[in-house]
């Protein structure tokens, strides 16, 4: 009977982006190799993701040991598993968010985010948001992102959102004591890297506690180590009711997780969410080795100094080429060059080249490198990205 329905085809993959035209066929730390044996310097890592650098050995050695152990189990039951992630985490997570559920993605993370405060503010139905922000394709992460082509056709959404101009200390006064939570990127990533200030990460932390919001920060990619900072919200001393998390605490791997106060977790109500597979234990495996990749390699210090010398280069690049950048944009390390132009054919060229890289916003060259990129790579990618420009600006009106 099944031999009956068999067939030697293969199915079609519905591509919500165009392909970018390199087969990889393996990886390793800031490189990736193309089927035909060429190398590219990894400043895309799956969008951020493999910031601890592709096949992280803390990763994979935990992934192993837990692919002989077992790799089916909801957090429902105990397991070792379970409980070495969540000691990694207390080593590392601020110490007033000692609660923690895991999940699959960020989406999915502030999916749960937004429900905790709904439903621990009485079903408030309002949530603030900042432009440029994006924190999700799913319907309530969609509901907080700003991009509009993100957004069309999507309408309602769970959510009625206020959209503050981001970094306007004097917008905030706009969140009402109708707003379940007011939900912050410390580093916008998709909408164009641009920092939040500590003075208006400060007030907005104050404004939530003066009208009984929470706040939420968005830490998917700008957490765990990439700025200089374990969390980058670290450096305005926040003290958030939820951090949402993901990307890089894996390694990579799909996990992501919800981080909370005692005064959150002590309300939540038996079958209020679920997750078939949040707290796998093969994402709970990465989770330990990627804080064992965190601790153990010093990675913050290490992005900080690798962060200074691409600054300085990009910079460098930038008083060169004013005709096609703008600005340097970012901190830490999610930088790039704010260009006058769409940033497509610069992502095309730097591939030819041997550089991935990716947008951000509309204008934005984005670089998202491994925390071990080596000066040797600094000088090789600066060199690419200048040559580049060069050559684009050549036939680009200025504007």
């Amino acid at each position: 009977m099944l031999q009956s329905v068999l067939s030697e085809r293969m199915v079609r993959l519905i591509r919500f982006f165009a392909p970018r035209g390199i087969r990889v066929s393996r990886a390793m730390g800031q490189y990736v190799w193309d089927t035909d044996g060429r190398r590219y310097l990894d400043f895309h890592t799956g969008n951020g993701a493999a910031f601890l650098g592709h096949l992280n050995p803390h990763v994979v050695r935990r992934l192993r040991e837990q692919l002989d152990r077992v790799t089916v189990l909801p957090p429902l039951y105990d397991s070792d598993a379970l409980d070495e992630a969540l000691s990694a985490l207390g080593r590392v997570l601020p110490p007033h968010l000692g609660n923690v559920f895991f999940q699959n993605s960020g989406s999915e993370a502030v999916e749960l985010a937004l429900k905790l405060a709904r439903k621990r503010t009485r079903r408030r139905r309002k949530a603030v948001a900042f432009t440029g922000s994006f924190h999700g394709r799913t319907f309530g992460a969609l509901s907080v992102t700003f991009n509009r082509s993100y957004r069309e056709g999507y309408e309602p959404f769970p959510f009625e959102v206020d959209f503050l101009p981001f970094n306007s200390i004097d917008d905030l006064r706009r969140i009402g004591e109708d707003v379940a939570a007011a939900i912050v990127e410390p580093v916008q990533g998709e909408g164009g890297l641009t920092p939040a200030t500590e003075e208006f990460l400060r007030e907005l932390e104050r404004r939530c506690r003066e009208v009984g919001a929470y706040l939420i920060v968005d830490e998917v990619q700008s957490g765990f180590g990439r700025t200089g900072l374990v969390w980058d919200h670290m450096r305005a001393n926040l003290r958030p009711d939820v951090l949402v998390a993901g990307k890089s605490i894996g390694g990579g791997f799909p996990v992501s997780l919800v981080a909370v106060t005692d005064e959150i977790a002590s309300r939540v109500e038996d079958g209020e969410h679920g997750s078939t597979h949040g707290g796998n234990p093969l994402a709970l495996a990465a989770v330990t080795g990627g804080v064992e990749a965190l601790i153990s390699d010093d990675v913050p210090s290490k992005a900080r100094a690798a962060a200074e010398l691409l600054m300085s280069g990009l910079r460098e690049i930038a008083s060169e080429n004013g005709q096609v950048v703008r600005s340097v944009k970012g901190r830490g390390l999610m930088l790039g060059l704010e260009l006058r132009f769409n940033p497509a054919q610069a992502i095309r060229d730097l591939q030819t080249r041997g550089l991935l890289a990716l947008r951000a916003g509309t204008t934005v060259l984005r670089f998202l490198p491994p925390y071990l990129i080596t000066p040797e790579d600094v000088e090789w990618a600066t060199a690419q990205i200048s040559g580049s420009l060069t050559s684009l600006g050549s036939s680009k009106p200025s504007g």
